[in-house]
């Protein structure tokens, strides 16, 4: 039975050519080769699994191969390569930083660096983990890293450089190791399991690439994982089971309900995430990911941020196109807001749902349009009532030397006893009032058009203001208007409760009060007020109608008080209870 070797190891690069995403690194280190300008120290630092180790091996066996190829690559025949692909060179030293951190390790590394190279130029030290080294190891490492013999070269790698000292840092020339993008990862993927004989799916090799966080390592162990789990055979659905990761499906179920506006179906698809296992901040935050992926596919030339499978981005970008912009900036501050305080939450289920349920108000129910829509049925009824009016008020105007029916028509016959009234002169400018008249003409336009035009628009405005009428209505019908719009409110919930819970009384003739208990009631009946009252004014065929809203004292729900505000109060009505308390220095538990 052949021994088995993760794809880690297996597929680790041996050359600069077979690096993975470290183009600019790799570039940089073969130019130094091939002009000969070797440093004698070298820093390489980076997150972890991205080949800051292997490119420490593939230039110290780089630098020492006798028989170098065209692209400065090491030929691996020589002597000096063979003996460091069999692990057997004495040119290459791996110290592990982790393990031997101490003054002793480090006195023991300076000696051997005295020794030449029995092959090649150059004796390589690699030191891994190199901030697990203390503070006395560093300066007793320092005098020699600065001046080390011609044959000695040193490679330091680790994880976290803002650990080393400044003092070792300046001594060194210091590479920065990036991320692997998702891409670089699958393509990798890719080949490899072309290699192993692994079937897969595009998605599952991009879910795999998500999840390895830009590390080349935890990509090729994942992988190793998922094809053991599925037996050669890496798809979608198996990854994401095997992983434990939360299918796209169901952010676009929860998409389609809250553009929806539906609360329940919001609410069962939180239910069953929750039931599988997921932490309620992987959730939201998953949430606020996907409506920025979503931001991201409104545009084609952005979609090519967002690094997902084929079939995926196509789900985005369709859903994407039923979203406003606004919805989801909106959608992303909520979820966001709710990600940060789920830490300091008491009832953390209770949060989510909340927020789910900000989330569907920001889509405006269909039902609720339609409401809206017949509320104002009436209004436009009326304004069209009110038209023929004015366009019969109009011809009798017309006919009767084109005067507004509010001013009275007069003659000049003189009055009795009244002295006689000058003739007002018309032919004062005959030729001015002529060519304003041909001008008009000229345009299509009369001068009987303009006045019938400013007439209707003023005919309007009256309309506006006389929509309804003022009609005489009892409090009955009052509330029978009041539970009618109440019944119809179906995307918003709140609301609905607050008008079931407290009627209108009226207080005159065409004044209505609404008492209520909390400022929170208040609120929603205020937002609602202007179509509350258009569907009200309608109902009762009274334009005059107002409400106020007011809280009750002697039933309003106040908040629990704190112990400091408890003792305050006391102290307030006492003021023997501060002096007591500045004395001894007590302090409120």
């Amino acid at each position: 039975m052949d021994t088995f070797i993760v794809s880690a190891r297996k597929y680790r690069p041996s050359t600069f050519k077979s690096v993975v995403g470290q183009e600019a690194l790799t570039t940089t280190l073969k130019n130094a080769i091939a002009g000969n300008k070797l440093a004698h120290a070298y820093l390489f630092s980076g997150p972890r699994g991205v080949g800051k180790t292997t490119c420490a091996r593939i230039f110290a066996k780089t630098i020492n191969c006798l028989n170098l190829t065209p692209e400065n690559e090491a030929c691996n025949k020589c002597e000096s390569c063979v003996a460091f692909n069999e692990q057997r060179s004495y040119n290459i030293h791996e110290l592990d930083a982790a393990s031997n951190n101490g003054v002793d390790d480090i006195r023991s590394l300076i000696d051997q660096v005295r020794i030449p190279p029995q092959i090649g130029k150059y004796k390589v030290y690699i030191i891994d983990e190199v901030h697990m080294l203390s503070q006395a190891a560093f300066n007793s490492f320092l005098k020699t890293l600065e001046e080390p013999p011609a044959h000695a070269i040193f490679i330091l790698a680790t994880t976290e450089k803002h650990k080393i000292i400044p003092t070792i840092l300046s001594r060194c020339q210091v590479y920065d190791f990036n991320r692997i993008n998702i891409s670089d990862i699958v393509e990798h993927l890719q080949y490899v399991a072309q290699e192993e004989g692994v079937a897969t799916e595009p998605e599952a090799l991009n879910v795999i690439a998500q999840k390895a966080d830009g590390g080349m390592r935890d990509a090729l162990s994942i992988f190793d994982q998922t094809a053991s789990y599925t037996q050669g055979n890496i798809t979608y659905k198996a990854v994401i089971e095997n992983l434990n990761v939360l299918d796209y499906e169901y952010y676009f179920r929860l998409t389609d309900a809250i553009l929806d506006g539906n609360v329940v179906n919001c609410l069962l698809i939180l239910n069953d995430i929750l039931n599988r296992g997921f932490e309620g901040q992987y959730v939201i935050s998953g949430v606020a990911s996907h409506f920025r992926d979503l931001l991201v596919c409104k545009d084609t030339k952005t979609a090519a941020l967002f690094e997902v499978g084929a079939s995926i981005r196509e789900q985005y970008i369709e859903t994407a196109k039923r979203c406003n912009n606004e919805l989801l900036y909106k959608a992303i501050e909520i979820a966001n807001e709710c990600d940060l305080n789920y830490r300091i939450s008491k009832n953390r289920r209770l949060l989510l749902e909340i927020t789910l349920i900000k989330l569907c108000q920001l889509q405006e129910n269909p039902d609720r349009k339609e409401e809206k829509k017949n509320s104002l049925k009436p209004i436009e009824k009326s304004t069209v009532e009110s038209r023929p009016e004015s366009t019969e008020n109009r011809s009798k105007n017309s006919e009767s030397n084109s005067q507004p029916i509010s001013q009275p028509v007069t003659t000049n016959k003189p009055q009795a006893g009244a002295p006689p009234q000058a003739k007002p002169d018309t032919t004062a400018k005959p030729s001015s009032a002529l060519s304003k008249k041909s001008a008009l003409n000229g345009m299509g336009i009369s001068l009987s058009s303009l006045r019938n035009k400013k007439e209707e628009k003023a005919d309007e405005d009256e309309s506006e203001t006389t929509i309804n009428g003022n009609n005489a209505f009892t409090e009955k019908q009052l509330i029978a208007a009041w539970d009618e719009y109440a019944e119809n409110l179906k995307g918003e919930p709140l609301l609905k409760n607050t008008m079931n819970l407290y009627k209108p009384k009226l207080i005159s003739e065409v004044i209505f009060e609404v008492e209520v208990n909390t400022e929170i009631n208040k609120e929603y009946l205020t937002s609602n007020s202007m179509s509350l009252l258009t569907f009200l004014r309608g109902k009762v065929k009274n334009d005059d109608l107002t409400m106020t809203i007011k809280i009750a004292k002697g039933n309003a729900i106040t908040k629990p008080l704190t112990s400091r505000e408890i003792f305050d109060e006391m102290a307030e009505k006492n003021p023997a209870l501060q002096r007591l308390s500045d004395e001894f220095g007590l302090e409120l538990s």
